[in-house]
């Protein structure tokens, strides 16, 4: 995320109050007016002061380290300032709608003889601060069962803020959702967090649409002559019967146990893939092991 104001003032996001008030002096001293004669070194200047004032406030400092340059239409600052042009909304009325706050940024102002110096009209090409998106995007990973399942996922943002949001049963990877009143704040007016799901992969199923397909275990013996086998789905336990002669990789179909596809109005369907597991050739009576081994067919 670009967070340009830091770069303003030539410090990393890490730096100190006491860093970021030395770095605003020297860079002050250096391009105030009435000492630097060079072109744009009043542009500069006041760039310096926004940063400063900016970063120099921890509530607001807090919200630009959560959303950088997002705050200002996604452009960086240096080319937000230099973007804008003749009368309208200065960047000191500007900024304090973005951040919040009714009393301006203090008795310092940002230009030689205060901000207000410079007027600016628009912003960010939004065409003033009350057409601001005021929407933020962020993104998650969720377990691959409470994709399946739908419930409740812990979300942490950077400003310290924490909360769940709702997941619902059978979301897609890539899909996103909308958490109310959880964006950006300008004034009265609060957007929304618009969330992208990522699911993390499953150790034991595999998506196929709204079908789930898992692999399980059965006998040898379960393989050849039949029998049950108890088998944990993400629904509910259930007892699968294995017929005789089940080969290795059959596959059988459990219904509705699947990802409940929203269209349809209908889960999907469980799919189970039989992993024959052999004894091992210790654990098999000598005499049944020697008559096995004389009449088993090689095919």
């Amino acid at each position: 995320m670009s967070k340009s104001l830091y770069e303003t003032l030539e410090i990393n996001e890490n730096a100190t109050a006491d860093e970021i008030k030395k770095a605003y002096r020297k860079l002050a001293r250096k391009y105030h007016p009435d000492v630097n004669k060079d072109t744009g070194a009043e542009d500069k200047f006041k760039e310096i002061n926004a940063a400063y004032e900016v970063l120099s406030d921890p509530q607001k400092k807090a919200q630009y380290d959560q959303y950088g340059d997002n705050m200002f239409g996604g452009q960086n600052f240096h080319d937000f300032a230099r973007g804008q042009s003749g009368a309208g909304i200065d960047l000191d009325e500007i900024l304090r709608s973005v951040f919040g706050g009714g009393g301006g940024f203090g008795s310092r102002g940002f230009g030689a003889g205060g901000f207000r110096e410079a007027n600016f009209n628009g912003f960010g090409g939004f065409g003033g601060a009350e057409h601001m998106d005021l929407d933020l995007e962020t993104q998650i990973t969720i377990p691959f069962n409470v994709a399946v399942l739908g419930g409740k996922h812990h979300i942490s943002l950077r400003d310290g803020t924490s909360f769940d949001v709702k997941i619902p049963e059978g979301i897609k990877d890539g899909q996103k959702i909308r958490a109310k009143e959880k964006g950006r704040k300008v004034g009265s007016r609060v957007g929304d967090l618009i969330i992208k799901i990522n699911i993390a992969p499953s150790d034991e199923y595999t998506r196929d649409g709204s079908d789930l397909i898992k692999n399980f275990d059965v006998s040898l013996k379960d393989a050849m002559f039949g029998g049950k086998v108890e088998i944990t789905t993400l629904h509910k336990t259930i007892s699968l019967k294995v017929p005789q002669n089940t080969k290795q990789g059959q596959k059988f179909r459990v219904k509705e146990l699947g990802i409940l596809d929203k269209q349809r109005g209908q889960k999907g369907d469980l799919y189970l893939k039989a992993n024959i597991v052999l004894p091992k050739i210790e654990n098999i009576d000598k005499d049944l092991l020697e008559l096995m081994e004389a009449k088993l067919p090689k095919e």
